[in-house]
């Protein structure tokens, strides 16, 4: 199968992210999200890092207007608007319930040859691939943010899913500019499995008084070669994400080295959700 118009569900920082690099790499985009104002702005986000790439002399001009060209806004998922996706991939919120019922959805307005993708951190592909009645076209390809930069997709393979989807999956990254690297469905597969129970444990330094979140990351940046601290890194992700990851991992594997932080629980019972709320382990300029 050809791939040349793919379906995004989503369109906050991970949905745009995604959007952006496939418009940029030839692909036409149908940008989803059940809320008006969360697509326009992740258009004006599209645009505004489009703009910048331009410049820092790393696009012209007409790739800018070409890359936003081939992204169109659907207000509504209905058969007919969506029969020209051949790929949809979903990057809404990090719970199964939701992803379970946006894929029951995607099943209803794709063409029954359309592979089905979650860009799940966490989540397992067999459960949400359960919630259709065509798991075998159900998979994981979980983007790194920011997805315009960082090279890895993990393709995650449910229990159904066949050889073929994988590949194609695998060679749409590779045509998005990415490297894919092909992991088993286990919670948090490779990068959170790993990466979490760090900033999880970098968290616990500062709820102990260990040292103060700035002592931490410069620790990590200083002394492990690390661009970025993980209490910086957490911010960037949204502590909320990082929260749900780590319970994930904690109901996954029953395992208490993944409980998550109490401090980690706070802030985000207090809305401090890192760079998207204004304040998170750090203070931040929240963009209107």
């Amino acid at each position: 199968m050809d791939i040349r118009t793919i379906l995004v569900i989503g369109a906050g920082q991970m949905g745009s992210g995604i959007a952006q690099t496939a418009a940029q790499r030839g692909l036409t985009v149908l940008l989803h999200d059940r809320e008006p104002q969360a697509v326009r702005h992740g258009l004006s986000v599209i645009q505004a890092a489009l703009e910048r790439s331009m410049q820092k002399g790393k696009i012209t001009e007409a790739d800018q207007a070409a890359a936003l060209s081939r992204i169109q806004v659907l207000e509504q998922l209905e058969p007919d608007s969506c029969a020209a996706a051949e790929v949809a991939i979903e990057a809404a919120a990090e719970n199964v319930a939701v992803k379970a019922a946006i894929f029951r959805e995607l099943e209803r307005v794709c063409r029954p040859v359309a592979i089905l993708a979650t860009n799940t951190s966490s989540l397992p592909i067999t459960e949400i691939a359960a919630a259709t009645s065509t798991p075998h076209r159900v998979i994981g390809m979980h983007f790194m943010n920011p997805v315009p930069v960082m090279p890895l997709v993990e393709v995650i393979r449910g229990a159904a899913t066949s050889d073929e989807v994988c590949e194609m999956v695998m060679e749409l990254a590779e045509r998005m500019g990415k490297t894919p690297v092909e992991v088993n469905d286990f919670p948090g597969f490779v990068a959170n499995r790993i990466l979490m129970p760090m900033i999880n444990e970098a968290i616990f330094a500062v709820y102990e008084g260990v040292a103060k979140p700035e002592a931490v990351d410069q620790v990590m940046k200083l002394g492990m070669n690390h661009p970025m601290g993980p209490l910086a890194l957490a911010d960037l992700i949204g502590l909320d994400t990082c929260l749900a990851i780590m319970e994930t991992l904690y109901a996954g594997f029953g395992d208490s080295k993944y409980r998550p932080c109490p401090l980690l629980r706070k802030y985000v019972a207090a809305g401090w959700l890192g760079r998207k709320s204004g304040k998170g382990f750090y203070t931040y300029a929240v963009q209107p």
